[in-house]
């Protein structure tokens, strides 16, 4: 007798290319040295989860075995790209069989990329029945480019151009998002389908809510956001806070500063992270801006920056005294940011449902393009002095995609630090009112093509952005036209679009 020693071909092929990392000259020593750290390691796992984050912002991701991944670590794997190609509902937005307008020709077809690790974001996943760990890929063309639609290529070229100059952005998360009770196990697949959505979870709040931080209602979400603080922390996520909100069940998680990779990649695993740590103990946990649930009250995304000079170690915002206030070089970032707003909108608030946030109505949402100390009514909040001196951001709603927003972020203020802050063309400056932040999805797309989005993401991403996001828009407003919603109303098509998959 002998133990059979199994092949497969198919399974071979699903490998990208043999030494496809080291034949391009993908990684730097360091990512080197921690290839090899895993590679040693993996006779101590089970499975290893490749991720990438779609132009949705959600994290796509195989399961491989340990004994797989031994082989793609180097290689990479074969993806296909449809998640470059269906919109929030899973309709397909891109014409991969005809002319899709992208200019990817492996789009044609629906051709495979190259999806490789990137050996610094390897975590193990605590507890679990299997030993699991998570690992973000990078997506490459197989010529070994990166690919024109990944999102964190784009954040890679502007944080490479910060330090060409000697900087570098520092970054920190506050992040509202909604803890629920599941009601039933339902999976919500009848109707379903492509462009289809099916019901959204059933569920219950948690408290009544609107006792801003009052201890008792936190005390009502402990027993779950305590034990997953300790999981985040045991991730290696520098959390800082838990927090109730506003409304039910509203809950604010916030971090200590990291940089802007690192920034996006811990938006990405908390996010995914928290949504399964609550499925598995009957909860719902969702990053939906306005959900429709009795009450609620729209979470938003705030997202503090500052930009530190390497040679000096020095914040680039910093003012000297007790007055506070921002640098001339802060100045000049904020008003990169508030001039470059309107074009980028797209990228910090990307759905029908997030614009819900920022109608006048809500009296502490920032609807306002400008800056202030205090008045939270506006897009940007300064806030510190010295080495503390930052600029929050409260405009992004907490499911857009974290490498798009927060590139957004970087190449505006950039921009601005460079002197190139050039008012915007007339085509996507037509619509502003009273200096308003964008009130509807529609708007913002229509200042995102006419504008000079481009220049940050090239011409492939943002022909692809804006398909996706008409593509969605003309499903909600198909929607609206057989079920005219009441003004202002959450409708059930934004529930079941946003509220599971967020």
């Amino acid at each position: 007798m002998y133990a059979r020693s199994w092949s497969s071909p198919a399974a071979e092929a699903s490998v990208g290319q043999p030494s496809f990392v080291t034949d391009h000259g993908l990684w730097d020593q360091a990512r080197t040295d921690a290839a090899d750290h895993i590679e040693a390691s993996l006779d101590g796992l089970d499975f290893v989860r490749l991720v990438f984050g779609d132009p949705h912002g959600l994290a796509r991701s195989k399961t491989l075995t340990a004994q797989a991944f031994r082989t793609v670590l180097r290689n990479g794997m074969n993806f296909s790209p449809g998640p470059f190609l269906f919109d929030t509902g899973h309709a397909v937005a891109v014409d991969f069989l005809g002319d899709h307008g992208i200019g990817v020709d492996e789009i044609t077809g629906a051709g495979n990329f190259v999806l490789v690790p990137d050996p610094l974001t390897f975590h193990l996943l605590p507890g679990g029945d299997a030993r699991t760990a998570w690992v973000i890929g990078d997506e490459y063309l197989r010529d070994g480019t990166p690919h024109p639609l990944s999102s964190r290529a784009v954040l890679r070229r502007v944080t490479d151009r910060y330090l060409r100059r000697g900087l570098a952005p520092v970054l920190g998360l506050e992040v509202e998002w909604y803890l629920t009770r599941r009601l039933d196990d339902a999976p919500g697949n009848t109707g379903n389908g492509f462009g289809l959505q099916g019901t959204a979870p059933r569920v219950s709040a948690l408290n009544a809510g609107y006792q801003f931080n009052l201890d008792a209602h936190y005390d009502t979400l402990a027993p779950l956001t305590d034990p997953l603080a300790l999981h985040l922390l045991a991730l290696g996520l520098p959390l800082r806070s838990m927090e109730h909100e506003s409304g039910p069940g509203q809950v604010e998680t916030t971090f200590s500063p990291m940089s802007a990779l690192d920034t996006a990649d811990a938006m990405l695993l908390f996010r995914t992270v928290t949504k399964s740590w609550c499925a598995r103990r009957g909860h719902h946990a969702s990053f939906m801006s306005a959900p429709l649930l009795d009450a609620a009250d729209p979470s938003g995304w705030h997202l503090n920056q500052s930009v530190t000079d390497l040679t000096t170690g020095t914040n680039l915002f910093g003012t000297e005294g007790p007055g506070g206030g921002l640098s001339p070089h802060g100045k000049a970032y904020a008003e990169g940011l508030l001039t470059w707003a309107r074009e980028l909108f797209l990228l910090s608030v990307p759905t029908v449902n997030g614009y819900r946030r920022l109608a006048a109505e809500h009296t502490l949402a920032p609807t306002r393009l400008g800056w202030s100390p205090e008045d939270r009514s506006a897009m940007l909040r300064v806030t510190g002095h010295g080495a503390a001196a930052h600029i929050e951001n409260r405009i992004g709603e907490p499911c857009a995609n974290p490498y798009l927003a927060i590139a957004a972020q970087l190449f505006a203020g950039l921009q601005g630090l460079e002197g190139s802050t050039a008012p915007a063309p007339p085509a996507a400056s037509a619509s502003v009112r009273d200096g308003l932040v964008p009130q509807h999805l529609r708007e913002a797309l229509d200042a995102f093509r006419t504008g000079r989005a481009a220049r940050l993401l090239g011409d492939p991403l943002t022909a692809c952005l804006a398909k996706l996001k008409e593509s969605e828009l003309r499903r909600f407003e198909a929607w609206c036209h057989t079920s005219p919603p009441a003004p202002g109303q959450v409708t059930e098509w934004e529930q079941r679009e946003y509220f599971g998959a967020y």
